[in-house]
C-alpha cells in the first residue's frame, strides 16, 4: 500500500486524501487532551510555525485508546487545541491506532516503522511518525520524545 493512496477523515468527518501532501514531509501524531504529554501541543505548534513555510505538515489524530484521555467529541477537541494551545495545524477526526478498528493510516505507519523490538503496537499518546516528501516513513518517535528534540530530523526531511 502506498502512503498517498490513503484517505483520512478531518474533524468534520470529511475525507482528506493524503495525496494532497505529496512533496511535503509530514509529522503524524496521535494526540489526547488529558494526557501527561498534552503540553507537547505547544512544541508541535512551534515546529509548525517555524517549518510550515518550508513545507512541513503536521497532522494530529486524537485517540481515546490510552487511559480514556481523549473523551471529547471532535468539536470539543478542536476547541481545546485552538483555545488552550493555539494549534493551527490540522487536528483530524478521532481514530483508533491499535486493534481491529485501527485506522488504515496507522496500520500502514506501524508496518512501515515498527517500534522497539519490532512491535507494531502504539504504546501511548503522542507517538510520532515522520514521513518523507516521497511518502516513506523515516522515523518513529516515542511519546516522551519532545518535538524540539527532533528538529534536526525535520530539517533533514525538508
Amino acid at each position: 500500500m502506498n502512503f498517498y493512496d490513503l484517505k483520512v477523515k478531518n474533524a468534520k468527518g470529511e475525507d482528506v486524501a493524503l495525496s494532497q501532501y505529496k512533496n511535503k514531509p509530514i509529522l503524524i501524531v496521535n494526540v489526547a487532551s488529558e494526557c501527561g504529554f498534552t503540553p507537547q501541543y505547544e512544541g508541535l505548534q512551534k515546529l509548525y510555525e517555524k517549518y510550515h513555510g518550508q513545507g512541513l505538515e503536521i497532522l494530529g489524530f486524537p485517540c481515546n485508546q490510552f487511559g480514556a484521555q481523549e473523551p471529547g467529541t471532535n468539536e470539543d477537541i478542536q476547541g481545546f487545541c485552538t483555545g488552550r494551545f493555539g494549534v493551527t495545524f490540522p487536528v483530524m477526526a478521532k481514530v483508533d491506532v491499535n486493534g481491529a478498528n485501527a485506522d488504515p493510516l496507522y496500520v500502514h505507519l506501524k508496518e512501515e516503522m515498527p517500534g522497539v523490538l519490532g512491535t507494531e503496537f502504539i504504546k501511548w499518546n503522542f507517538t510520532k511518525f515522520l514521513v518523507s516528501k516521497e511518502g516513506k516513513v523515516l522515523k518513529r518517535f516515542a511519546p516522551q520524545d519532545k518535538p524540539e528534540n527532533f528538529e534536526k530530523d525535520i530539517e533533514a526531511a525538508l
